[in-house]
């Protein structure tokens, strides 16, 4: 079906856990959750780096606890699927290299304890981690309150990991990619899905057109709904014609490189701060948790059909510089009146934003891949609507 003047059509994409990228970010949150397990107070600023043969993790840890980071990379990249030479990188035979040291005390200076409470302005609480901006980002166009292309886009990578894993397609290997197209109406309301796009890496012998009928099978026509499909809709698979050579054999990989597919898949803006290996103290990870879920709240209570809040820090200070509330014209209140609902309604302190997610805990390795937003899969504090009735009732709703 061909698109006209009253139409719009949105890309987004996503990876499989395979991904060399994304197997260095899960590589990354599973160290953070093996120090968040015995030191909750642990700072970390983790980076990961792949290639043929070779794991290697630096950054930052400030610890009581132990780490052996050895084992750890070699049990995810296990988990993962990365557990046979022929595939030219796997867990008992890929080196690890290990470059990690404490932050830095003058970093710690203006963690440990905020600008305002030096000033004796307020009481103590830390600062932010690092200067910075966040996004965060809401839509009524899916039940998660999250963007459909990138949706869609996760669903179909999910299922080519599940139909590999559970042996419905054995000759599948662990690196892929999913692109999902998503025709919109005038009104920017969802009506078809125009594009799909599946890359997976595979054994050698299978047949392309084999492959492509099995993919577009038990991959895209079940994780898409099937009204979103029709005649029109073009489906792609390994448009190379062959994609063997994957993984970390394949390409380089490093952590923080897929920040589009952890968030909203270029729907909404991002502030360009990676999540993975990172404490909840470095606001690029907790204060785009934080605006997510003040986002989702505000779209949940009916105050906007979208709505994308930024937040602005400066390092060492507790409170944001800066928060804009953006609702593209879907509002039921003006959008300066939601920037003050938001600022009245919710404690933006680093601090606050990790007693009030419950961010000290060992739950970032399951974020790793398929999105850190909107995943009903999984439970995350911040895709939580519990403020919906306080905001709908500050706005008068």
């Amino acid at each position: 079906m061909p698109t006209t003047a009253l139409t719009t059509l949105f890309t987004s994409e996503s990876v499989t856990e395979g991904h060399p990228d994304k197997l260095c970010d899960a590589i990354a949150d599973a160290i953070l959750d093996d120090v968040l397990a015995h030191d909750p107070d642990a700072r970390s600023a983790v980076e990961v780096a792949t290639t043929t043969g070779l794991v290697l993790v630096m950054g930052e840890v400030t610890t009581s606890h132990y780490v052996d980071v050895q084992a750890v990379v070699r049990r995810t990249v296990r988990e993962i699927g990365y557990n046979d030479s022929r595939l030219g990188f796997d867990w008992e035979t890929c080196g690890t290299i290990t470059a990690i040291k404490e932050q830095s005390p003058d970093i710690a200076l203006g963690v440990d304890h905020a600008l305002e409470a030096r000033e004796g302005l307020e009481a103590d609480e830390p600062g932010a981690g690092d200067q910075g901006m966040m996004f965060g980002y809401a839509s009524d166009e899916s039940d998660e309150l999250m963007p459909m292309p990138i949706m869609l886009a996760h669903r179909v990578a999910r299922r080519l990991a599940a139909v590999r894993k559970d042996g419905t397609l054995p000759f599948l290997r662990p690196d892929g990619k999913s692109q999902v197209t998503v025709e919109y109406d005038v009104d920017l309301r969802p009506q078809r899905v125009h594009t799909v796009l599946v890359s997976t890496q595979h054994d050698p012998e299978v047949e392309p057109a084999e492959l492509a009928a099995a993919v577009r099978e038990h991959v895209v026509e079940v994780a898409i709904p099937a009204e979103l499909l029709d005649d029109g809709t073009r489906h792609l698979v390994n448009p190379t014609g062959r994609f063997v050579i994957g993984g970390p054999m394949g390409d380089s990989g490093l952590s923080g490189r897929k920040i589009i597919v952890d968030t909203y898949g270029g729907m909404g803006r991002h502030g360009g701060g990676s999540f993975s290996g990172k404490d909840p103290t470095k606001v690029d990870r907790s204060g785009a948790y934080m605006a997510r879920y003040v986002a989702k709240n505000i779209v949940a209570a009916g105050l906007a059909r979208r709505c994308e809040l930024q937040l602005a820090y400066a390092i060492g200070v507790a409170h944001p510089l800066a928060i804009n509330v953006q609702s593209f014209g879907t509002g039921t209140v003006s959008d300066a009146r939601l920037a003050e609902i938001v600022e009245e309604a919710f404690d933006l302190r680093p601090g606050a934003i990790i007693r009030t997610l419950d961010l000290r805990r060992p739950i970032y390795r399951q974020t790793a891949a398929y999105g850190h937003f909107g995943r009903s899969d999984l439970d995350l504090p911040w895709e939580r609507v519990d403020r919906a009735d306080d905001l709908r009732s500050a706005a008068g709703a």
